[in-house]
């Protein structure tokens, strides 16, 4: 198959599930208990005033056809208007949603290098060496996102007071006006990031390593860093690509806890108030921009490590 046409599948298939997550998100929103009246009407208002509100918000209207007509909006680049502030969801994410690629971006960019270095050294040297990292990795990985942030918070930001405790960005301004505010949830984020990825990089240089072409080079005297660059890598990097592909899968989850936990003007910010407020639009945009984005990274990530794996048996 063609590199063209395994795109064209992965798309399509993408396409195919954003729809149905879109739809299990509506259902999700549309049987929590409680709804976007008490927002927007205040706690006092009277039988009469609440349905008005829900009225005038179509909440008066059946589930289905509400989605199917969010579904057509959607499908124009329309993803409708939060009940409460009346706020264009295109607006809120494109405001918002930058903040969170950036944190993210961030956040692989300290955590890829680090995770590529420790998954060549205990993939290769086993040992000691390995137990180690892949028990430090495994710990990392069992405490909760928001553990790791208020452990962060105490040393930090409460004993040493060397950083704030919450991201506080200035109105009208980027996380990049303070980026002293971005190292907490950074690093939050990269001890997660850390663990997953380093634990996926291990397993996949170890495989590298046990190939018929680094045991040539082993008994022909390549050793250390040639080895590594020259036999180990090629061998790892399509699995490699994969594994950094799931690493940012799980950073979009987590960044959605460390967001709120350092009330970080991000999308994940924006998601949890609109989930407070049952305010279904917003909720609904989000969760599908959120699932669009996460999608073309999956799909990226197969794309690379077709492409690498490809080269790799070519050059063989």
């Amino acid at each position: 198959m063609s590199l063209a046409a395994f795109a064209g599948r992965r798309l399509a298939s993408a396409a195919v599930l954003l729809a149905v997550l879109s739809a299990l998100v509506f259902a999700a929103t549309a049987v929590l208990p409680g709804d976007a009246v008490s927002a927007v009407a205040g706690v006092d208002a009277s039988e009469t005033q609440r349905a008005e509100v829900r009225a005038e918000l179509g909440l008066d209207r059946p589930a289905a056809e509400r989605y199917a007509d969010w579904a057509a909006g959607a499908v124009r680049g329309d993803l409708g208007r939060g009940f409460v502030g009346d706020r264009p969801v295109t607006e809120v994410l494109a405001t918002r949603l930058p903040n969170s690629l950036l944190l993210a971006g961030l956040t692989l960019a300290v955590t890829a290098p680090l995770a590529l270095l420790l998954g060549l050294w205990t993939g290769m040297r086993g040992g000691a060496a390995d137990r180690l990292v892949s028990t430090t990795a495994q710990v990392l990985a069992a405490v909760p996102e928001f553990v790791m942030a208020a452990l962060l918070v105490a040393v930090l930001a409460v004993w040493l007071e060397l950083l704030p405790r919450v991201s506080v960005v200035p109105l009208g301004g980027t996380p990049l006006d303070v980026p002293h505010a971005l190292v907490l949830p950074v690093l939050t984020l990269s001890a997660v990031g850390l663990a997953v990825a380093t634990r996926l990089l291990r397993v996949s240089v170890a495989d590298a390593v046990t190939t018929p072409y680094a045991e040539a080079a082993r008994l022909n005297g390549v050793r250390g860093v040639r080895l590594a660059v020259r036999h180990v890598l090629p061998n790892a990097a399509g699995p490699a690509v994969q594994a950094l592909t799931l690493t940012t899968g799980a950073l979009v989850g987590s960044a959605v806890v460390v967001e709120n936990v350092f009330d970080y003007p991000g999308i994940g910010r924006e998601l949890q108030l609109a989930v407070a407020a049952r305010d279904i639009p917003m909720v609904q945009g989000i969760a599908t921009a959120l699932a669009a984005v996460m999608l073309l990274v999956l799909l990226a990530g197969d794309i690379c490590a077709r492409l690498l794996n490809a080269r790799e048996g070519h050059r063989r």
